[in-house]
């Protein structure tokens, strides 16, 4: 009777422990890398195996809410409110910071999210921090990378790139651009896992996970660590 009380206890626990989940993540933007990290040791340390596939914003997105993929690694608030199908782990594990890139010798100002109103502004398509702040503005242009972004501004065919901060920053180093220069922040947002509604039994695990590793201060170590992996291979992040 003992031995088929564990069988049967084996049983239920087995597709938690033994199944791979599969998780989309957005291609080409350095803190989606960071992410990738991160999230990976989080389940890992949960006996939990995940695989994560870059893709599109606008893919990631559509195989997220659908449950084709059983979530995004990473994702704003507002993320959740649009993509109601999947659940947000309540507890943000990184950050963003939306800047404006500008050439250095355009006299361009950007301060506030106001300023961009008038100026050809262009993004990464379906990145939801940039779509958000560019809401209602007319002259404003998807692009597919970071890389296409920022060149088109260090030509001076587009006025304003926008995109994270350090995503801006490595792409600029690892370009040879020193034609463009950064803003303040223009907002500074929680980044969050988002767990597909079929899979919530997950959520509570990889919250309560980060709060523990929040806590302990293993998260910040393991954030740090990865930022240093991320820049080390940046060269083979996005194509030139």
């Amino acid at each position: 009777m003992k031995y088929l009380l564990v069988a049967f206890f084996l049983v239920l626990t087995r597709p938690l422990y033994a199944e791979t989940y599969h998780f989309v993540s957005i291609n080409y933007l350095i803190e989606q890398e960071v992410g990738r990290i991160v999230l990976t040791e989080v389940y890992k340390q949960l006996n939990i195996k995940i695989t994560i596939t870059p893709l599109p914003g606008k893919r990631a997105q559509f195989r997220a809410k659908t449950g084709l993929s059983n979530g995004e690694i990473m994702r704003i608030f507002s993320y959740g409110i649009e993509t109601p199908t999947t659940i947000r782990v309540p507890t943000p594990y990184y950050y963003l910071e939306t800047a404006a890139f500008v050439r250095k010798d355009s006299q361009i100002d950007i301060k506030t999210a106001k300023d961009l109103q008038k100026h050809h502004i262009v993004k990464v398509r379906g990145v939801k921090h940039t779509n958000n702040i560019t809401q209602g503005m007319k002259h404003v242009e998807d692009m597919d990378t970071t890389a296409q972004i920022l060149k088109l501004v260090s030509k001076g065919l587009a006025d304003v790139a926008l995109t994270n901060r350090m995503d801006g920053l490595i792409h600029l180093e690892k370009l040879g651009i020193d034609n463009v220069i950064s803003s303040q922040n223009l907002a500074v947002l929680d980044l969050f896992h988002y767990i597909h509604e079929s899979q919530q039994h997950l959520v509570p695990l990889v919250n309560n996970k980060l709060i523990e590793m929040k806590q302990s201060g293993e998260l910040a170590k393991l954030i740090a660590q990865a930022e240093r992996q991320v820049m080390l291979h940046s060269q083979s992040l996005d194509p030139q």
